[in-house]
Protein backbone atom coordinates (compact mmCIF):
# COMPACT_ATOMS: atom_id res chain seq x y z
CA UNK A 1 0.00 0.00 0.00
CA UNK A 2 1.25 3.49 -0.87
CA UNK A 3 2.05 5.79 2.01
CA UNK A 4 1.96 9.59 2.02
CA UNK A 5 5.77 9.66 2.12
CA UNK A 6 5.90 7.69 -1.13
CA UNK A 7 3.05 9.15 -3.15
CA UNK A 8 3.50 12.86 -2.39
CA UNK A 9 6.99 13.17 -3.99
CA UNK A 10 5.64 11.35 -7.07
CA UNK A 11 2.59 13.64 -7.28
CA UNK A 12 4.81 16.68 -6.77
CA UNK A 13 6.85 15.66 -9.81
CA UNK A 14 3.78 14.99 -11.98
CA UNK A 15 1.26 17.60 -10.78
CA UNK A 16 3.34 20.58 -9.61
CA UNK A 17 3.94 21.88 -13.13
CA UNK A 18 0.29 21.38 -14.10
CA UNK A 19 -0.99 23.33 -11.11
CA UNK A 20 1.49 26.17 -11.58
CA UNK A 21 0.80 26.41 -15.32
CA UNK A 22 -2.99 26.57 -14.87
CA UNK A 23 -2.76 29.16 -12.08
CA UNK A 24 -0.36 31.28 -14.13
CA UNK A 25 -2.75 31.12 -17.06
CA UNK A 26 -5.53 32.38 -14.77
CA UNK A 27 -3.55 35.06 -12.94
CA UNK A 28 -0.94 35.92 -15.54
CA UNK A 29 2.71 34.91 -15.66
CA UNK A 30 3.66 37.96 -13.56
CA UNK A 31 2.11 36.15 -10.59
CA UNK A 32 4.24 33.01 -10.91
CA UNK A 33 5.65 33.35 -7.38
CA UNK A 34 2.10 33.61 -6.01
CA UNK A 35 1.10 30.51 -8.03
CA UNK A 36 4.11 28.59 -6.73
CA UNK A 37 3.26 29.58 -3.15
CA UNK A 38 -0.32 28.30 -3.56
CA UNK A 39 0.90 25.00 -5.00
CA UNK A 40 3.56 24.56 -2.32
CA UNK A 41 0.98 25.23 0.38
CA UNK A 42 -1.31 22.66 -1.27
CA UNK A 43 1.35 19.96 -1.10
CA UNK A 44 2.21 20.95 2.47
CA UNK A 45 -1.42 20.46 3.47
CA UNK A 46 -1.43 17.09 1.68
CA UNK A 47 1.63 16.03 3.66
CA UNK A 48 0.04 17.09 6.95
CA UNK A 49 -3.44 15.70 6.23
CA UNK A 50 -2.65 12.41 4.47
CA UNK A 51 -0.14 11.44 7.13
CA UNK A 52 -2.93 11.57 9.73
CA UNK A 53 -6.08 10.64 7.79
CA UNK A 54 -4.67 8.50 5.00
CA UNK A 55 -4.47 9.03 1.26
CA UNK A 56 -7.76 10.09 -0.38
CA UNK A 57 -9.37 7.91 -3.03
CA UNK A 58 -8.39 10.36 -5.78
CA UNK A 59 -5.23 12.17 -4.63
CA UNK A 60 -4.91 14.30 -7.79
CA UNK A 61 -8.48 15.57 -7.58
CA UNK A 62 -7.89 16.30 -3.87
CA UNK A 63 -4.90 18.49 -4.78
CA UNK A 64 -6.89 20.38 -7.42
CA UNK A 65 -9.77 20.96 -5.00
CA UNK A 66 -7.50 22.23 -2.24
CA UNK A 67 -5.70 24.53 -4.69
CA UNK A 68 -9.07 25.95 -5.83
CA UNK A 69 -10.14 26.52 -2.22
CA UNK A 70 -6.88 28.27 -1.42
CA UNK A 71 -7.45 30.59 -4.38
CA UNK A 72 -10.94 31.42 -3.12
CA UNK A 73 -9.60 32.01 0.38
CA UNK A 74 -7.06 34.43 -1.01
CA UNK A 75 -9.71 36.31 -2.93
CA UNK A 76 -11.70 36.68 0.27
CA UNK A 77 -8.84 38.58 1.83
CA UNK A 78 -9.78 41.91 0.33
CA UNK A 79 -6.57 43.71 1.20
CA UNK A 80 -4.42 41.14 -0.60
CA UNK A 81 -6.88 41.08 -3.50
CA UNK A 82 -7.04 44.83 -3.96
CA UNK A 83 -3.39 45.64 -3.33
CA UNK A 84 -1.52 42.75 -4.92
CA UNK A 85 -3.59 40.46 -7.10
CA UNK A 86 -6.22 42.55 -8.88
CA UNK A 87 -3.75 44.81 -10.75
CA UNK A 88 -2.09 41.76 -12.31
CA UNK A 89 -5.21 39.78 -13.27
CA UNK A 90 -5.54 39.26 -16.98
CA UNK A 91 -9.33 38.95 -16.84
CA UNK A 92 -12.11 41.10 -15.42
CA UNK A 93 -12.13 41.02 -11.65
CA UNK A 94 -14.49 38.24 -10.53
CA UNK A 95 -16.23 37.83 -7.21
CA UNK A 96 -14.66 35.09 -5.20
CA UNK A 97 -17.90 33.07 -5.15
CA UNK A 98 -17.81 32.83 -8.96
CA UNK A 99 -14.14 31.87 -9.27
CA UNK A 100 -13.64 28.60 -11.09
CA UNK A 101 -10.14 27.41 -11.88
CA UNK A 102 -10.25 25.15 -14.92
CA UNK A 103 -8.34 21.94 -14.22
CA UNK A 104 -9.75 20.12 -17.22
CA UNK A 105 -7.33 17.89 -19.14
CA UNK A 106 -7.42 20.21 -22.15
CA UNK A 107 -6.73 23.36 -20.15
CA UNK A 108 -3.87 21.68 -18.29
CA UNK A 109 -2.34 20.67 -21.64
CA UNK A 110 -2.81 24.15 -23.13
CA UNK A 111 -1.39 25.84 -20.02
CA UNK A 112 1.70 23.62 -19.90
CA UNK A 113 2.37 24.07 -23.62
CA UNK A 114 2.07 27.84 -23.27
CA UNK A 115 4.34 27.77 -20.21
CA UNK A 116 6.90 25.79 -22.22
CA UNK A 117 7.01 28.49 -24.90
CA UNK A 118 7.10 31.26 -22.28
CA UNK A 119 10.07 29.75 -20.45
CA UNK A 120 11.89 29.10 -23.73
CA UNK A 121 11.75 32.75 -24.77
CA UNK A 122 15.04 33.98 -26.29
CA UNK A 123 14.98 36.75 -23.66
CA UNK A 124 16.26 34.25 -21.11
CA UNK A 125 19.78 32.85 -21.26
CA UNK A 126 20.27 29.10 -21.64
CA UNK A 127 21.88 29.22 -18.19
CA UNK A 128 18.56 30.43 -16.76
CA UNK A 129 16.20 28.39 -18.95
CA UNK A 130 17.47 24.96 -17.92
CA UNK A 131 16.93 25.35 -14.12
CA UNK A 132 13.71 27.29 -14.76
CA UNK A 133 12.39 24.45 -16.91
CA UNK A 134 13.47 21.85 -14.35
CA UNK A 135 11.68 23.77 -11.61
CA UNK A 136 8.46 24.98 -13.23
CA UNK A 137 7.91 22.41 -15.99
CA UNK A 138 9.35 19.30 -14.33
CA UNK A 139 8.68 19.87 -10.63
CA UNK A 140 12.28 19.40 -9.49
CA UNK A 141 13.31 20.77 -6.10
CA UNK A 142 16.06 23.38 -5.81
CA UNK A 143 18.46 20.90 -4.19
CA UNK A 144 17.81 18.36 -6.96
CA UNK A 145 18.45 20.96 -9.66
CA UNK A 146 21.68 22.08 -7.99
CA UNK A 147 22.82 18.46 -7.80
CA UNK A 148 21.97 17.74 -11.44
CA UNK A 149 23.73 20.89 -12.66
CA UNK A 150 26.70 20.43 -10.31
CA UNK A 151 26.25 23.81 -8.67
CA UNK A 152 24.92 25.24 -5.42
CA UNK A 153 21.40 25.86 -4.15
CA UNK A 154 22.23 29.57 -3.87
CA UNK A 155 23.28 29.74 -7.53
CA UNK A 156 20.07 28.06 -8.70
CA UNK A 157 17.93 30.40 -6.59
CA UNK A 158 19.69 33.42 -8.12
CA UNK A 159 19.15 32.13 -11.64
CA UNK A 160 15.47 31.51 -10.97
CA UNK A 161 15.00 34.98 -9.48
CA UNK A 162 16.70 36.60 -12.47
CA UNK A 163 14.59 34.56 -14.89
CA UNK A 164 11.33 35.56 -13.21
CA UNK A 165 12.42 39.20 -13.10
CA UNK A 166 13.16 39.12 -16.83
CA UNK A 167 9.75 37.66 -17.63
CA UNK A 168 8.09 40.36 -15.53
CA UNK A 169 10.17 43.18 -17.01
CA UNK A 170 9.20 42.18 -20.56
CA UNK A 171 5.60 41.38 -19.56
CA UNK A 172 5.73 37.89 -21.08
CA UNK A 173 2.33 36.22 -20.97
CA UNK A 174 1.09 32.68 -21.38
CA UNK A 175 0.01 32.39 -24.98
CA UNK A 176 1.12 30.47 -28.02
CA UNK A 177 3.16 32.46 -30.57
CA UNK A 178 1.33 33.50 -33.70
CA UNK A 179 2.00 31.61 -36.92
CA UNK A 180 4.69 34.08 -38.02
CA UNK A 181 6.68 33.64 -34.80
CA UNK A 182 6.01 29.94 -34.20
CA UNK A 183 8.82 28.51 -36.33
CA UNK A 184 11.52 30.69 -34.73
CA UNK A 185 10.20 30.10 -31.22
CA UNK A 186 9.89 26.36 -31.84
CA UNK A 187 13.58 26.22 -32.75
CA UNK A 188 14.41 27.68 -29.35
CA UNK A 189 12.03 25.32 -27.54
CA UNK A 190 13.60 22.29 -29.25
CA UNK A 191 17.04 23.63 -28.38
CA UNK A 192 16.13 23.89 -24.69
CA UNK A 193 14.61 20.39 -24.65
CA UNK A 194 17.76 19.08 -26.34
CA UNK A 195 19.93 20.70 -23.66
CA UNK A 196 17.58 19.54 -20.91
CA UNK A 197 17.79 15.92 -22.09
CA UNK A 198 21.57 16.16 -22.36
CA UNK A 199 21.80 17.47 -18.79
CA UNK A 200 20.32 14.14 -17.72
CA UNK A 201 21.97 11.85 -20.25
CA UNK A 202 25.49 13.25 -20.04
CA UNK A 203 25.35 14.60 -16.49
CA UNK A 204 28.36 13.88 -14.31
CA UNK A 205 26.28 13.40 -11.17
CA UNK A 206 26.23 9.82 -9.92
CA UNK A 207 22.52 9.95 -9.05
CA UNK A 208 21.25 7.69 -11.84
CA UNK A 209 17.58 7.99 -10.87
CA UNK A 210 17.77 11.78 -10.97
CA UNK A 211 19.40 11.67 -14.40
CA UNK A 212 16.68 9.37 -15.73
CA UNK A 213 13.98 11.68 -14.38
CA UNK A 214 15.45 14.63 -16.28
CA UNK A 215 15.49 12.65 -19.52
CA UNK A 216 11.94 11.38 -18.98
CA UNK A 217 10.70 14.91 -18.33
CA UNK A 218 12.39 16.23 -21.49
CA UNK A 219 10.69 13.47 -23.48
CA UNK A 220 7.35 14.24 -21.83
CA UNK A 221 7.60 17.94 -22.73
CA UNK A 222 8.59 17.07 -26.30
CA UNK A 223 5.61 14.73 -26.49
CA UNK A 224 3.38 17.76 -25.83
CA UNK A 225 4.76 19.36 -28.99
CA UNK A 226 4.03 16.19 -30.94
CA UNK A 227 0.43 16.25 -29.69
CA UNK A 228 -0.07 19.83 -30.97
CA UNK A 229 -0.69 19.99 -34.72
CA UNK A 230 1.33 23.13 -35.45
CA UNK A 231 4.44 21.85 -33.66
CA UNK A 232 4.27 18.21 -34.76
CA UNK A 233 6.96 18.80 -37.39
CA UNK A 234 9.95 16.93 -38.80
CA UNK A 235 12.48 18.32 -36.32
CA UNK A 236 10.21 17.56 -33.38
CA UNK A 237 9.93 13.93 -34.49
CA UNK A 238 13.66 13.71 -35.21
CA UNK A 239 14.45 14.96 -31.71
CA UNK A 240 12.08 12.40 -30.18
CA UNK A 241 13.76 9.68 -32.25
CA UNK A 242 17.13 10.84 -30.88
CA UNK A 243 15.81 10.81 -27.30
CA UNK A 244 14.40 7.29 -27.74
CA UNK A 245 17.61 5.87 -29.20
CA UNK A 246 19.74 7.49 -26.50
CA UNK A 247 17.43 6.42 -23.68
CA UNK A 248 17.43 2.84 -24.93
CA UNK A 249 21.05 2.48 -23.76
CA UNK A 250 20.60 4.23 -20.42
CA UNK A 251 20.83 1.11 -18.24
CA UNK A 252 23.90 -0.14 -20.10
CA UNK A 253 25.92 3.08 -19.74
CA UNK A 254 26.70 2.70 -16.03
CA UNK A 255 27.65 -0.09 -13.68
CA UNK A 256 25.93 -0.48 -10.26
CA UNK A 257 28.44 1.97 -8.74
CA UNK A 258 27.48 4.69 -11.20
CA UNK A 259 30.69 4.46 -13.23
CA UNK A 260 30.53 5.12 -16.98
CA UNK A 261 30.70 2.16 -19.38
CA UNK A 262 31.95 3.08 -22.85
CA UNK A 263 29.88 2.14 -25.88
CA UNK A 264 32.05 -0.80 -26.98
CA UNK A 265 31.99 -2.31 -23.48
CA UNK A 266 28.22 -2.09 -22.95
CA UNK A 267 26.09 -5.18 -22.39
CA UNK A 268 23.75 -5.00 -25.40
CA UNK A 269 21.23 -7.26 -23.67
CA UNK A 270 20.50 -4.26 -21.42
CA UNK A 271 19.50 -2.08 -24.37
CA UNK A 272 15.77 -1.33 -24.38
CA UNK A 273 14.41 -2.76 -27.65
CA UNK A 274 11.00 -1.13 -27.17
CA UNK A 275 12.59 2.33 -27.08
CA UNK A 276 14.67 1.48 -30.14
CA UNK A 277 11.47 0.57 -32.01
CA UNK A 278 9.89 3.84 -30.91
CA UNK A 279 12.97 5.65 -32.14
CA UNK A 280 12.57 3.95 -35.53
CA UNK A 281 8.93 5.07 -35.59
CA UNK A 282 9.71 8.73 -34.94
CA UNK A 283 12.65 8.64 -37.34
CA UNK A 284 10.29 7.57 -40.14
CA UNK A 285 7.87 10.38 -39.21
CA UNK A 286 10.71 12.90 -39.42
CA UNK A 287 11.80 11.81 -42.88
CA UNK A 288 9.49 14.06 -44.91
CA UNK A 289 11.93 16.97 -44.98
CA UNK A 290 14.19 17.61 -47.97
CA UNK A 291 17.27 18.78 -46.07
CA UNK A 292 19.01 17.19 -43.12
CA UNK A 293 19.08 19.22 -39.92
CA UNK A 294 21.12 18.89 -36.74
CA UNK A 295 18.40 16.84 -35.08
CA UNK A 296 17.78 14.50 -38.01
CA UNK A 297 21.51 13.83 -38.43
CA UNK A 298 22.01 13.19 -34.72
CA UNK A 299 18.96 10.91 -34.73
CA UNK A 300 20.44 8.92 -37.65
CA UNK A 301 23.78 8.64 -35.83
CA UNK A 302 21.95 7.36 -32.74
CA UNK A 303 19.97 4.97 -34.98
CA UNK A 304 23.19 3.37 -36.24
CA UNK A 305 24.57 3.19 -32.70
CA UNK A 306 21.44 1.25 -31.69
CA UNK A 307 21.92 -1.37 -34.43
CA UNK A 308 23.02 -4.70 -32.97
CA UNK A 309 23.17 -7.32 -35.72
CA UNK A 310 24.92 -5.29 -38.42
CA UNK A 311 28.37 -5.36 -39.99
CA UNK A 312 30.65 -3.16 -37.87
CA UNK A 313 32.46 -1.67 -40.86
CA UNK A 314 29.18 -0.71 -42.53
CA UNK A 315 27.89 0.81 -39.27
CA UNK A 316 30.93 2.97 -38.57
CA UNK A 317 31.25 4.13 -42.18
CA UNK A 318 27.62 5.30 -42.04
CA UNK A 319 28.19 7.05 -38.70
CA UNK A 320 31.34 8.77 -40.01
CA UNK A 321 29.53 10.08 -43.08
CA UNK A 322 26.73 11.44 -40.90
CA UNK A 323 29.25 13.17 -38.63
CA UNK A 324 30.88 14.71 -41.71
CA UNK A 325 27.52 16.21 -42.69
CA UNK A 326 26.74 17.32 -39.14
CA UNK A 327 30.03 19.21 -38.82
CA UNK A 328 29.32 21.03 -42.07
CA UNK A 329 25.97 22.39 -40.92
CA UNK A 330 26.84 23.03 -37.25
CA UNK A 331 30.40 22.64 -36.05
CA UNK A 332 31.17 22.12 -32.39
CA UNK A 333 34.31 20.75 -30.69
CA UNK A 334 32.24 18.02 -29.01
CA UNK A 335 30.85 16.87 -32.37
CA UNK A 336 34.36 16.93 -33.83
CA UNK A 337 35.61 14.85 -30.89
CA UNK A 338 32.87 12.26 -31.36
CA UNK A 339 33.66 12.14 -35.08
CA UNK A 340 37.27 11.19 -34.39
CA UNK A 341 36.14 8.02 -32.64
CA UNK A 342 34.17 6.99 -35.74
CA UNK A 343 37.13 8.01 -37.88
CA UNK A 344 39.36 5.70 -35.88
CA UNK A 345 36.93 2.83 -36.36
CA UNK A 346 36.94 3.34 -40.16
CA UNK A 347 40.45 4.57 -40.99
CA UNK A 348 42.54 3.57 -38.00
CA UNK A 349 43.84 5.28 -34.87
CA UNK A 350 46.74 7.15 -36.47
CA UNK A 351 44.53 9.39 -38.61
CA UNK A 352 41.99 9.78 -35.77
CA UNK A 353 44.72 10.98 -33.38
CA UNK A 354 45.90 13.60 -35.90
CA UNK A 355 42.35 14.93 -36.18
CA UNK A 356 41.76 14.79 -32.42
CA UNK A 357 44.88 16.83 -31.69
CA UNK A 358 43.47 19.67 -33.83
CA UNK A 359 40.46 20.05 -31.50
CA UNK A 360 40.63 22.59 -28.69
CA UNK A 361 39.17 20.46 -25.90
CA UNK A 362 42.21 20.04 -23.69
CA UNK A 363 40.19 21.04 -20.60
CA UNK A 364 37.59 18.32 -21.21
CA UNK A 365 38.27 15.14 -19.24
CA UNK A 366 36.49 12.92 -21.78
CA UNK A 367 38.67 14.30 -24.60
CA UNK A 368 41.68 12.78 -22.85
CA UNK A 369 39.79 9.53 -22.26
CA UNK A 370 39.17 9.40 -26.01
CA UNK A 371 42.84 10.02 -26.79
CA UNK A 372 43.80 7.29 -24.34
CA UNK A 373 41.52 4.92 -26.26
CA UNK A 374 43.01 5.97 -29.61
CA UNK A 375 46.58 5.50 -28.37
CA UNK A 376 45.88 1.78 -28.11
CA UNK A 377 49.46 0.78 -28.98
CA UNK A 378 51.27 3.46 -26.98
CA UNK A 379 51.27 2.72 -23.27
CA UNK A 380 53.09 5.94 -22.33
CA UNK A 381 50.60 8.15 -24.18
CA UNK A 382 47.66 6.23 -22.78
CA UNK A 383 48.86 6.76 -19.22
CA UNK A 384 49.63 10.42 -19.93
CA UNK A 385 46.10 11.18 -21.14
CA UNK A 386 44.42 9.15 -18.42
CA UNK A 387 46.37 11.16 -15.84
CA UNK A 388 45.26 14.39 -17.53
CA UNK A 389 41.67 13.13 -17.52
CA UNK A 390 41.94 12.26 -13.81
CA UNK A 391 43.10 15.80 -12.98
CA UNK A 392 40.10 17.24 -14.86
CA UNK A 393 37.47 14.86 -13.47
CA UNK A 394 34.94 16.54 -11.18
CA UNK A 395 32.98 13.72 -9.58
CA UNK A 396 33.89 10.53 -7.77
CA UNK A 397 32.22 8.40 -10.46
CA UNK A 398 34.35 10.05 -13.15
CA UNK A 399 37.51 9.53 -11.12
CA UNK A 400 36.73 5.87 -10.42
CA UNK A 401 36.06 5.28 -14.12
CA UNK A 402 39.45 6.74 -15.07
CA UNK A 403 41.30 4.92 -12.27
CA UNK A 404 39.78 1.63 -13.44
CA UNK A 405 40.98 2.39 -16.96
CA UNK A 406 44.45 3.11 -15.59
CA UNK A 407 44.49 -0.12 -13.58
CA UNK A 408 43.58 -2.09 -16.71
CA UNK A 409 46.90 -1.02 -18.21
Amino acid sequence: MDTAEKIIPHLFRTEYSKLVAVLCKFYGLNSIEFAEDIVSDTFLKASETWGLKGIPQNPTAWLYTVAKNKIKDNFKRTHLYNQKIAPELKHSQPKFDSIEIDFSEQNIFDSQLEMLFAICTPLLSKEAQIPFALRVLCGFGIVEIASALLTTKSTINKRLVRAKSTLKAHNIDLSMPNSDELSERLDNVLSILYLLFNEGYYSSTSKTLLKKDICINAMSLLNMLLNYKLTNLSDSNALMALFCFQSSRFDARQNPDGELILYNDQDKSKWNLELIEKGNHFLVLSANQTNYTKYSLEALIAYWHSKINVDEQVKWEAILQLYNQLIQIEYSPITAMNRTYALGKVNGSELAIKEALKINLTHNYFYHVLLAELYDNNLVKRKEHLNLALNLAKTESEKMFILNKTNEL
